[in-house]
């Protein structure tokens, strides 16, 4: 069953903002899903994660997809940054990903990155992360300073810290289709989500 939970269509199917969760452990991953979660990020290799939930899994560490995939992956996470510095290289790492079944979605921090990810690999699902640059950068504004140059069609995710409900509006409001929120803040979000007509 690895490979076979879409990402893409978990988050973009229903009505309404997905929250993914990070799970630091297969049971964060069981109570995520038991929370309300449309999907989990990981940030390392978890025994056991794979068989704790069914939701898809965002693997957010650099592996190559093989081992990703084996270790119950669905999707990969791949920085624009590192097109800068080894284009063929994640280029390579993109096709490989993409011939097994894992989803790829690649992570960007600014304007800059996310033209080059278009040029170079045109992906269907973007990681909006900006870097706090300074306290007068806010990574919400900057996630919505992105959103526009995101193509039609394409699905947006904000890795930004988000604690309450009107903060998850604002991102629904503007396009985000997901949010990565920390596991303990999830239940409020949830329940503060519009109800599924």
């Amino acid at each position: 069953m690895t490979g076979q939970r879409r990402l893409s269509q978990a988050i973009s199917e229903g009505d309404g903002i997905s929250l993914i969760a990070p799970a630091v452990d297969a049971n964060a991953a069981s109570a995520a899903e038991r929370g309300g979660a449309e999907g989990v990020v990981v940030q390392a290799n978890l025994p056991g994660v794979r068989d704790a939930t069914g939701l898809p899994i965002l693997w957010r560490l650099d592996a190559q997809p093989a081992e990703a995939l084996g270790a119950g992956a669905d999707a990969l996470l791949l920085p624009a940054a590192a097109l800068e510095e080894d284009a063929e290289h994640v280029e390579r790492r993109w096709r490989e990903a993409h011939d097994i079944g894992l989803e790829c979605v690649v992570e960007v921090r600014d304007a800059d990155e996310l033209e080059l990810a278009l040029e170079r690999l045109d992906p269907e699902i973007f990681l909006l992360a900006p870097e706090e640059a300074s306290d007068a950068d806010d990574p919400l504004e900057s996630v919505l300073d992105l959103l526009p140059d995101i193509p039609a069609g394409k699905l947006a995710i904000a890795d930004v810290e988000v604690t309450t409900p009107d903060e998850i509006a604002e991102l629904e409001r503007a396009g985000v289709d997901a949010v990565i929120v920390a596991s303990h803040n999830l239940a409020g979000l949830v329940r503060a989500a519009p109800p599924e007509v």
